[in-house]
């Protein structure tokens, strides 16, 4: 028997630190937890690019919304990528 792969989670430990779940059982409550949690951030950023297309076209935004746009974007950005590295990357890579 080997050792299962650590998965990366979708959030990280205080000081912005990585997460990983050791375990062999895929269906287990904190993987299920996580794959809620890495829906809900994939499902959040495609809100976001949609409010961005519209504010982007929007002439009178004016510069404080599309940097506050921006923080969004990247935070939603970083989730993406995490959990983009969690399925596919392993651990190798990681989300800073």
């Amino acid at each position: 028997m080997t050792d299962p792969s650590p998965r990366l989670l979708p959030w990280t430990a205080p000081g912005g630190k990585p997460c990983y779940l050791f375990t062999d059982d895929d269906g287990g409550f904190l993987s299920r937890y996580a794959d809620g949690v890495e829906a809900l951030q994939l499902g959040m950023g495609l809100g976001l690019l949609e409010h961005a297309r519209v504010l982007i076209d929007d002439p009178a935004a004016d510069a404080r919304q599309l940097r506050f746009l921006s923080v969004q974007l990247s935070a939603a950005l970083r989730d993406a990528v995490r959990v983009a590295q969690a399925r596919g990357a392993g651990v190798s890579a990681q989300v800073e």
